[in-house]
């Protein structure tokens, strides 16, 4: 085939010739879900001290408020997406949605620690399925590569600055309602959510993969995927060195080995290897996984500084972190999208997430007397810009020219490389925060006046030295994005030389044209 060869060809992600009319309004249900779900990573963090009061929790009990829902959500992604592909996007997308409106209710009505334990956990499984669901009704959805650009603004927008709302939004649950409406509040979400999607949402015939489930793949994926995220929280809690930690360690690399060998040769693996094998899929999954850890160092240490050390309430907390969420959406939709049809991905996704590692870099000059409009305001517009550019073909790319029957799998690692990467984030700035925060106070002891404020300064000087980490794990994100991604810009399709959709030939650029 000539290189310069002109040629119309079938789009992968749309098996219908004529795109549903019905599509921008199937995106408004299908983002709501998603901002659903992302809220929820953080606005359980606000109410938390007051449910913890209310409920009688011991301090050594508390985390698993926050890790009943990270082992389910991050251990059975995988086996969610799988299900997806098999039961139709369509449907696995709704009965997410109402088991985590169900799973939310039991939680805002807990009378018991167990109780809210366990709705945590529910939650966590329903989202597993809604998640990766979500996002390959969106690969299928929307073929076109102007009206793909846009949808994915939007979905990269809500993924990566709805976090930040949570905690606006769990701030004013918390000190104005009481905490169980930060579990109430999802239910009106949710029921939106489904409601519109069984009457707007049409997935695409002949996507669905109806092979059997590969079950020795689930079993060993979730379970590696649990010991994995499992591991990293016990290192925030109990330190690396823990016998228990490291256990879930060798644990974690032993079944995701062994995971591996057996997708490797059965004949309906759970994860396809050619979803990860492909380079430009494979340089997303890591290069998002990075940006994520960086991103929960920020979340972390500026949340507990501008309450601890600058006195913000919870509500104010929340309104600081403004800034980065008109960014990231100016990012996603007015950057990202208006220029993914013009520039190959890399160029949108290195520089991006070089522009939130400067935005990081000034917050390294944190003290306890930083301008908020001086410094942090500054620094939270450059991160919310150079990350909303960057999620933006990240999410797209991680997704498209998937086979349809592949595509809840492949989104299903989008989920995944950012839960590991969240889990990941969390203990180990955490531990960098802690070590800086000890030596400073060894270091400093001697002369301190007020212990107190050797307390405060030492804090921060922690925070500092591990935003300092975060940067450096940004720069290494980028790099990823300019020499592992190398596919030209979406108006252009990438054809193999050869039979077969995994020939392993020399792949041609060729002018597709629009729908």
């Amino acid at each position: 085939m000539s290189k310069t060869a002109e040629t119309r060809l079938p789009d992968p992600q749309v098996p219908d010739s004529v795109p549903d009319p019905n599509r921008w309004k199937a995106l408004v249900f299908i983002a709501l879900a998603q901002l659903m779900v992302v809220l929820d990573a953080t606005i359980v963090n606000i109410a938390l001290p007051s449910a913890q009061q209310d409920l009688g929790i011991s301090n050594g009990n508390r985390q698993w408020v926050i890790t009943a829902y990270a082992l389910a959500f991050g251990g059975l992604l995988l086996f969610g997406g799988r299900i997806a592909d098999l039961w139709g996007r369509k449907r696995t997308f709704t009965v997410g949605l109402l088991g985590f409106a169900a799973a939310s209710a039991i939680g805002g009505a807990a009378t018991s620690e167990a109780m809210l334990l366990g709705s945590r956990a529910l939650q966590g499984a329903f989202g597993a399925l809604l998640a990766p669901a979500a996002l390959s009704l969106l690969a299928v959805t929307f073929g076109d590569p102007k009206e793909r650009a846009k949808a994915f603004g939007i979905f990269g927008a809500i993924a990566g600055g709805g976090g930040a709302v949570g905690l606006i939004l769990g701030g004013f649950l918390t000190e104005y309602l009481d905490w169980r409406w930060t579990f109430f509040v999802n239910i009106p979400f949710a029921i939106v959510a489904a409601v519109g999607a069984y009457f707007v949402i049409r997935e695409p015939a002949g996507g669905r993969n109806r092979n059997p489930l590969d079950i020795p793949g689930v079993v060993l994926s979730t379970l590696g995927l649990v010991a994995l995220v499992y591991g990293f929280t016990r290192a925030e809690s109990e330190g690396w060195s823990d016998p228990t930690t490291i256990g879930m360690f060798v644990a974690s690399a032993v079944l995701l080995a062994t995971f591996v060998a057996v997708e490797a040769r059965v004949k309906s693996p759970l994860l396809p290897l050619r979803v990860l094998m492909e380079r430009n899929r494979g340089g997303v999954y890591l290069s998002l996984g990075l940006a994520i850890i960086g991103m929960f160092g920020l979340f972390l240490f500026l949340t507990y500084y501008l309450q601890v050390v600058k006195g913000y309430s919870p509500v104010q907390t929340g309104f600081a972190f403004l800034p980065m969420i008109v960014g990231m959406v100016t990012g996603s939709t007015q950057i990202g999208a208006r220029l993914m049809t013009r520039v190959p991905p890399r160029l949108l996704m290195g520089p991006g997430f070089l522009v939130g590692a400067t935005g990081m870099l000034l917050l390294t000059q944190l003290s306890l007397d930083t301008s908020y409009a001086g410094l942090i305001l500054p620094a939270l517009v450059l991160l919310g810009l150079g990350m909303g550019t960057a999620f933006m073909p990240a999410m797209s790319l991680a997704t498209h020219g998937i086979e349809p029957r592949d595509a809840g799998v492949a989104s299903a690692m989008v989920n995944t490389s950012q839960q590991v990467g969240g889990a990941i984030g969390t203990a180990l700035l955490n531990t960098v925060a802690a070590s800086a925060t000890t030596a400073y106070v060894a270091a400093n002891a001697a002369g301190a006046g007020n212990p107190k404020l050797l307390e405060l300064q030492a804090m921060v000087h922690g925070y500092a030295s591990a935003i300092w980490w975060a940067v450096g794990i940004l720069v290494i994100a980028a790099g990823i994005a300019f020499t592992f991604i190398n596919t030209g810009r979406p108006g252009s399709t990438r054809v193999a030389k050869g039979a077969g959709a995994d020939a392993s030939a020399e792949d041609v650029q060729i002018p597709v044209a629009m729908h």
